[in-house]
């Protein structure tokens, strides 16, 4: 048995030393918002924070995380939605298919915690997150507008219903 920091809760797993962090967190520990995308940390959809940093959690080895390192995973971002990120993602209808935003997600926020007032060179240089549905636009716009800079968003503000 070996024991990880994951969203601020110590949680004991079973899993040889080699097993990439995802797979613990998602079949050892039932967190199955951080998705499997390419497997070789190119996608981002793995994204979770150690120690606040972004990282390809498909590629770490659970071995290389220390029990006293803290994990943050798309379910310990915000337990209600509430994150300023996660409002802007909604009220800009960023997702199409959705499979990368909990990585993007991810990334974002560790941006914002670094750069509370990002520009576009820096969102490009730390959004590597691959969308297979082309939502880059959609995704620097909500950046600026959870940071505050709806005007220079690059996208009409106005939230349009999702059809039924």
């Amino acid at each position: 048995m070996a024991r990880l920091n994951v969203n601020g809760v110590v949680r004991d797993f079973d899993a040889e030393p080699d097993t990439p962090l995802l797979w613990v967190l998602r079949e050892q520990l039932g967190l199955t918002g951080t998705k499997y995308g390419c497997g070789v940390a190119l996608c981002g959809s793995c994204t979770v924070h150690l120690d606040g940093a972004p990282v390809r959690s498909c590629v770490l080895p659970v071995s290389a995380v220390q029990p006293t390192q803290r994990i943050t995973t798309i379910e310990g971002l915000s337990p209600d939605g509430g994150h300023a990120l996660q409002k802007a993602w909604v009220q800009l209808d960023v997702p199409q298919c959705g499979y990368c935003q909990s990585g993007m997600l991810m990334a974002a926020a560790a941006l914002l915690k670094e750069k509370p007032r990002p520009t576009d060179a820096d969102i490009d240089a730390a959004m590597t997150n691959i969308c297979r549905c082309g939502t880059y636009n959609r995704v620097r716009a909500a950046i600026k507008v959870a940071a505050g800079e709806t005007r220079s968003a690059g996208l009409d503000i106005v939230h349009v219903p999702r059809s039924v």
